[in-house]
């Protein structure tokens, strides 16, 4: 019987801005340990990445942008050309090594997707993929290649299969959905806060797509301090809705943890509820509409100690059908309490009173509601027509 890969190495650990940034590759090893720890993660399943090549790499971005990266990690790329590429910014420093490190992440969301498409593997995922703010010659929020545009492309391609691509960070994942905006062979939905108060701005409700691509493009722009019920309501509803309508191939989904109420970065109110249920919907959507052909990526994340490993640690439970509940493996908790600056969790679940009750719950929800009505109307018009 078939069984998911995990694509890892530790020289994913590579990607690394500086010791400041908010953007840690630490949290990919934290997940896979924690997976070690709790006996959920065997050795047959684990996968080595490959490096992309510049071939497959300039199938979303610029040979001149490629070049770039790769004079910037060397310490060649002169200041004005670097601005120009999104490169040395407060956001996308540079580092020793950049290309190489941003290629391997390329690399390994190919390797799961090879894996799944010719039937090696039941299900894939690379945790340290999602980098869904790359765009074509420019880096972006902390992303310099958008592995998940390169390989939506390289499936196309590859394959001759349509992709749904599936986006539940906080953020926008603008580099993705504008890169197919015009394909209709790659439908794009994203779950967001809304971009009113939050990087990249975009990911407006009316963003549908435009040209042979239009009614192609689903974004979900959800109002500051959403809750769990809202938040999955909205999801589950989507999802289902526009994988029924566009009858994919293969589903592509970036499981950015930064929704989480910890998170510094965003301003929600999600706890580790909605990301148990999210990868198991995917899953459920995966095997009814397109045989089962699923690669997940991380994303976004930057409470790396409390949230990030639970949180995407249950993308590879589901993808197993394990259910783990309760106490987190002791010996994790013990190793990672010596390095962490905030006190680890304890259990796989958040305390039932996370925070203090929202005090515009009922006026927010509904807000949600109406988005959700507005970003479906027209495949709900399409599906009472036919």
């Amino acid at each position: 019987m078939k069984k998911p890969v995990f694509i890892y190495s530790e020289d994913m650990l590579r990607y690394k801005f500086n010791e400041d940034h908010p953007f840690n590759q630490l949290r990919v090893q934290l997940t896979y340990e924690l997976l070690r720890s709790s006996g959920a993660l065997e050795d047959s399943q684990i996968v080595k990445p490959r490096m992309a090549t510049d071939e497959e790499i300039s199938l979303i971005h610029d040979k001149a942008y490629i070049e770039a990266v790769k004079k910037a990690g060397e310490g060649t790329l002169n200041a004005v050309s670097a601005e120009n590429y999104g490169l040395g910014t407060e956001d996308t420093p540079i580092f020793p090594g950049m290309h190489e490190a941003s290629a391997l992440i390329v690399g390994a969301t190919l390797t799961a997707a090879d894996m799944v498409m010719e039937g090696k593997a039941s299900y894939g995922f690379n945790a340290s993929g999602g980098l869904h703010h790359g765009f074509r010659g420019k880096a972006s929020g902390f992303c310099v290649y958008n592995d998940s545009a390169v390989a939506i492309a390289y499936l196309k391609k590859k394959y001759g299969v349509k992709v749904l691509y599936v986006d539940t960070d906080a953020h926008h994942g603008d580099g993705v959905q504008w890169a197919f905006y015009e394909d209709p062979d790659a439908c794009t939905l994203s779950i967001h806060e809304t971009g009113r108060y939050l990087f990249p701005g975009t990911g407006s409700v009316t963003e549908k797509g435009q040209s042979d691509g239009y009614g192609y493009s689903f974004n979900l722009p959800v109002d500051a301090f959403t809750e769990d019920e809202s938040w999955l309501s909205l999801y589950e509803t989507a999802l289902n809705e526009v994988t029924a309508f566009f009858k994919p191939d293969v589903i592509l989904t970036q499981n950015g943890a930064d929704a989480h109420y910890f998170d510094p970065l965003t301003h929600l109110s999600v706890t580790m509820n909605s990301f148990h249920a999210i990868p198991r919907i995917a899953k459920k959507a995966a095997d009814r509409y397109c045989g089962g052909k699923w690669i997940a990526t991380g994303g976004g994340g930057y409470d790396i100690w409390r949230v990030v490993p639970r949180a995407w640690s249950e993308i590879w439970l589901a993808m197993n059908d394990i259910e783990l509940k309760g106490s987190l493996p002791m010996e994790w908790v013990e190793k990672w309490q010596k390095q962490a600056p905030v006190t680890l969790p304890l259990t796989w679940e958040d305390p039932d009173k996370l925070y203090k009750p929202i005090p515009r719950k009922q006026e927010i929800t509904e807000k949600n509601a109406l988005t959700l009505s507005k970003a479906l109307h027209h495949i709900r018009d399409y599906t009472k027509n036919t």
